[in-house]
């Protein structure tokens, strides 16, 4: 990965919709240029997808930042059961407070609980720690 790769990285993150002919210009290269690194990056596994910002309450929708403690021997069996939850969105391992973060977005806070009682039952999760979104800032 040189420079030109992570300033790539940098101007999708302030917007993934940006046209590869613009983010080329930018760049002094051509969109062809553009298009091979940002597919190289895809494949690396650098890049590992896109997704729309919501705003979960003006939609009506509910999201939480949820941690969760894991058995270390458990860890990677938590990491599989979660991933295979459709409402589980993001998921971190993190150093801190918790060995899993989580972005969970549901219908209602009642369907985010349900979620949440079905991560506390499995094999090895010691605590979960839900933080329900009330209001996205940036």
């Amino acid at each position: 990965m040189d420079e030109k790769d992570l300033k790539i990285i940098e101007i999708l993150v302030e917007n993934a919709r940006m046209p590869k002919t613009k983010i080329a210009k930018m760049l002094n290269v051509t969109e062809a240029a553009v298009r091979k690194r940002i597919s190289n990056l895809e494949r690396r596994g650098e890049i590992l997808g896109y997704r729309a910002v919501i705003n979960y309450k003006k939609i009506g929708i509910s999201a939480s930042l949820t941690g969760v403690d894991v058995e270390p021997d458990k860890l990677w069996l938590v990491v599989e059961e979660m991933k295979n939850l459709e409402e589980v969105k993001s998921l971190w391992l993190t150093t801190g407070d918790h060995t899993i973060m989580a972005e969970i977005i549901a219908k209602s806070v009642n369907d985010l609980s349900e979620i949440h009682e079905r991560i506390a039952k499995m094999e090895g999760v010691k605590r979960v720690c839900p933080s329900i979104v009330t209001d996205i800032l940036k």
